[in-house]
């Protein structure tokens, strides 16, 4: 594999870990922050935005899977996409804490 595989491997778990939070609270109906809120990622978007946003995420996360050519064979490619899946969901974590307080 080269390396930019890898580099879209990384950007693929970070892309698709943030596209959960703003689907499921889109879909479920609660204002949620996200970057067209007023102020970005601080004040709450509407469901629908969110629902748009994680749609765009799963939408880039997804061609960046492909195009990071993840498969059972491809242990490190794995490796870095969970990596990257979990440092985008503590991140976030983290973040949506202290605008929702």
């Amino acid at each position: 594999m080269k390396w930019y595989n890898y580099i879209a491997c990384f950007f693929a778990g970070l892309f698709l870990s943030n596209a959960i939070p703003h689907f499921v609270q889109g879909i479920t109906g609660h204002s949620f922050p996200s970057p067209f809120s007023n102020p970005p990622g601080k004040g709450l978007s509407s469901p629908p935005v969110n629902v748009y946003w994680g749609l765009i995420n799963l939408f880039v996360g997804y061609l960046l899977y492909r195009g990071g050519k993840i498969s059972k064979d491809k242990k490190l490619a794995i490796i870095i996409f969970f990596i990257a899946f979990v440092f985008m969901s503590i991140l976030l974590s983290v973040q949506f804490a202290e605008v929702m307080k």
